[in-house]
């Protein structure tokens, strides 16, 4: 249905799959940091090892997160000329590449090495994601990305009471 919201197109079953993938790069990122700071204050190697690891992981989900974002992003024209979705998408390929260096870094400088410039490229990469996912949360609450539109739902009304009975109904029917 192409209503007043802005769509979502890389979808399963009716639900964005973006936001459903976008946690696991995120935790990953964040992780990285974590082991980085674990490692500068005990430089012990497992933090380092968790670290490229985490980075790898991050890395590969991030794709797969990019892959939904881009095909929202182009999808629905309503959403490429929204800036802050043009701002989140280029604040995302920022924080993949600063973490793709960060890795490669690390490999080059062995697995025990976190290094400085390490710890900076994960903090950089963090500050940036967390701008990242605010404007990540401005498409969905103020601009409506991927929002079902009134009446766009299984009970076929508009609102809250009528999608209420409906689930009601599917509760009764599934027993």
């Amino acid at each position: 249905m192409n209503g007043d919201n802005p769509r979502s197109t890389a979808q399963l079953g009716g639900h964005p799959i973006h936001p459903l993938l976008i946690p696991f790069p995120i935790v990953s990122f964040i992780g990285v940091l974590v082991t980085d700071i674990m490692w500068l204050t005990t430089r012990e190697g497992g933090w380092a090892t968790a670290s490229n690891w985490l980075l790898g992981a991050g890395l590969l989900t991030s794709l797969l997160a990019a892959a939904a974002g881009m095909a929202d992003y182009l999808g629905d024209d309503r959403v490429k000329r929204i800036g802050a979705a043009t701002r989140h998408m280029i604040a995302n390929i920022v924080v993949m590449t600063l973490e793709a260096v960060n890795l490669v870094a690390r490999l080059t400088g062995g697995t025990d090495q976190v290094g400085t410039l390490g710890v900076w490229l994960s903090l950089a990469s963090v500050a940036i994601l967390a701008y990242s996912g605010w404007l990540g949360g401005e498409l969905v609450y103020k601009h409506r990305v991927g929002v079902q539109d009134r009446g766009d739902h299984e009970g076929g009304g508009t609102g809250p009471q009528d999608q209420l009975a409906a689930d009601r109904k599917f509760s009764r029917d599934r027993r």
